[in-house]
Formats: structure tokens, sequence, C-alpha cells
């Protein structure tokens, strides 16, 4: 049964619609709470039990340094003019995160580094390494075994091989907090929401969603990336206030033009909001070819001096192709304009490059420019 053509126009209507609705985003994924973050730590260690891949010992004192303070602090006492060889050690830097509120006796992830010249961490044995903060103080206690997700092999005659990094690996859960750090997130009786993106709209449009469902003046703007919002001072209170202003959806404001090009590797982004004045582009391409010949050169049949010769010949042509290739921006030409436009001349990523670095120069490009 064929739809009549009531439901196909109702139908297109729908499509149409669809297309053009703009997704609003919770203030979860737009937002973070001014005061609360996590914090860096870091730390040194050894790792041990390793088969023969630590570091050597003609290349890392500190490495033997490490390993006779940690004998010494277990008791066991080392003779003067002992050589020891740490080719199961490796002295390693430990770091980690330490997310916001973290308590005291909770795990946290760590990313365990070879500082020397240790060849691979695989199956070894983080020792208790203490990680401090920014201001010199113990936060947290890391040991465990590690998860290497790398491997190396060498043979005799040098050759080697290796897959991903074997001198790095994690330890999942490999810390304890010892310590917590001091916010005064539950004193504070204002909160302030700051933009992931910094933009005016977005800036005022959720100042109004949170007036409109909390009440007038509970929210301002005050610039392109914070928001006041006034909240209860009870801890508790406070809690339940934030997770219901998390919930509450924004749309965002359309943002910049902007095309980015990774010089690299060729890849151009461009977004939705590009447009491009009247503006007539050509392409084309030169190509050079080279070919090389030898002749022989000797001399005349009578000749009493000479010497036969072999004499390389070179021949250079250019020639031009795709003088066709021309077309034409019509004003605010929009995104899908422009890539099929390039793709009917067969241009690739780098013509494009070129083709909108030279619309940028003539100023019929409406839109930011990025090279990464």
């Amino acid at each position: 049964m064929k739809p009549s053509l009531k439901q196909t126009l109702l139908l297109l209507c729908a499509m149409l619609l669809s297309t053009q609705t703009v997704l609003a985003e919770r203030i979860k994924d737009l937002a973070s709470i001014q005061g609360v973050r996590g914090n860096q730590l870091i730390g040194y260690g050894l790792v041990v039990g390793l088969d023969g891949t630590g570091d050597k010992d003609t290349d890392s004192p500190y490495t033997i340094n490490s390993l006779k303070n940690l004998l010494s602090q277990l008791g066991v006492q080392i003779p003067e003019g002992a050589n020891i060889k740490p080719k199961n050690v490796a002295a390693v830097i430990v770091h980690g995160d330490l997310p916001p509120f973290s308590k005291v006796g909770q795990r946290i992830d760590v990313t365990v580094s070879s500082l020397g010249n240790a060849k691979s961490l695989r199956g070894g044995t983080l020792l208790m390494t203490p990680l401090k903060g920014a201001d010199g103080n113990n936060y947290a206690l890391a040991q465990g075994n590690l998860v290497v997700g790398g491997l190396s092999a060498e043979g005799q005659d040098g050759s080697k091989l290796t897959v991903n990094i074997p001198s790095a690996g994690r330890i999942p859960n490999g810390a304890t907090v010892e310590r917590e750090v001091a916010n005064g997130f539950g004193r504070a009786p204002l909160l302030t929401l700051n933009l992931h993106d910094g933009d005016f709209t977005t800036a005022m449009r959720l100042a109004e969603s949170i007036n409109l469902s909390i009440g007038p003046g509970t929210a301002k703007a005050l610039d392109a990336t914070s928001i006041r919002v006034n909240a209860p001072i009870d801890p508790g209170q406070k809690v339940t206030f934030i997770a219901m202003l998390e919930e509450l959806e924004v749309k965002p404001g359309a943002s910049s033009a902007k095309v980015i090009i990774n010089s690299r590797t060729g890849t151009v982004v461009i977004n939705n909001q590009v447009r491009v004045y009247p503006a007539a582009v050509s392409h084309g391409n030169l190509v050079v070819s080279i070919s090389e010949e030898t002749a022989v050169s000797q001399p005349g049949p009578f000749a009493r001096a000479g010497e036969t010769a072999i004499v390389p010949q070179s021949q250079v042509t250019i020639t031009e192709e795709g003088r066709d290739h021309m077309f034409l921006f019509n004003p605010g030409a929009s995104l899908d304009d422009v890539v099929r436009a390039v793709n009917q001349v067969g241009a690739a990523p780098s013509d494009l490059v070129a083709i909108l670095e030279a619309l940028k120069e003539a100023g019929a490009l409406r839109a930011e420019l990025l090279v990464i």
C-alpha cells in the first residue's frame, strides 16, 4: 500500500524538523564547580622482580644508592665495597591523580615509568612509594604488581623487537589515600560554575535555565566562563541542590566558525558554521616529468686521440593538468557546498588546505583558520 501525498508531506516535514533540532545538554556536561578539582601526585620508587631487564649498574648509580638505603632501613647490613648489580631492579617515577573529596583509605590508580635505562618493567613489583603533592606533603602510598601493555625481545646478534612501550605500566587501585585535601566547598555560601568552553551565549542560557527552574535571582552570569549561583549553606542541602542543578538541560550557543588544519597529517576539520563569500577558485596541478637516458660518445675512426665516454641526457617536461578545475561559490556557501565543490574537481586533502588558505587570504572565508 503506497502512502498518500499527505502522509508523504507529513513525513518530510518531520524529517526536516528532526534535522534542525538542536539537542540540549546537561549542566553536568557543560560546566564544573569551581574549587572541585583533582590534585596531581608524584613519587620516586623502586620496581623489583624484573627478569634481567632492570637498570644497568654502570649507568644508574642512583638505583644502587636507593637499593642500599632500602636494605639498610630493613635492617640488612651491606659490607663496604660490595658490588651490587641491580639488573632485576629499576628506578621509577610514580604519578597519579587524587580525585576531589578523596577520603583516607580509598584507592586510586597510579602510573609507573622507568627513570633509568631499564629495558622493560614487565613482571615487576613496585615497592612502597610515598606520593607527594605540590606542597611537599605525602597524600598516598603506592605499591603493587605492574600491568605492562608492551613487550620487548632481543637476540644475541643485536636484533630487537619492541611492541608498544614496555618501560611504563599501571597499577589499578595501586595507591591508598593517607591524607585528605581540605577545601571550602561545605562552607561557601555561593557556588561558581565554570564552563568547559567559554561562550557568552551559553553562560547566559545556563543562568536563565537555573533561574527558571529554581527561582529568579538564583544565578548570574559573571562573564563568558563563570556563573555565580546562590546555594544553601547546609552541606546536605547543598549536595541535593547541586545534584538538581547538574540535571538541568541547556542548549549551548553555536560555536564560532573554525577550520582546523593538521599540517603533519593533512587532516582538515570544518565545523558547520563556516561560510564562504562570493568567490571563484581555479584549481590545477603542475606535473613535472624527468626522464634520464644515456648516450655513448666515441671518437671518429681516424682520430689519433680521444676516449669513448658515456654521456647522460635528461629530458624535463612540464604539463599542467586540470585547466577546467574552476568552481564558483555563491553568497553564503555552506560547509556542504565547499566539500561538494572540492570533491567534484577531485582535490586531495592537501589541495583543500591550499584552497582554504587562499580563500582566507582573499577575505572570502568567514571562519577562523587554525593550523596545528
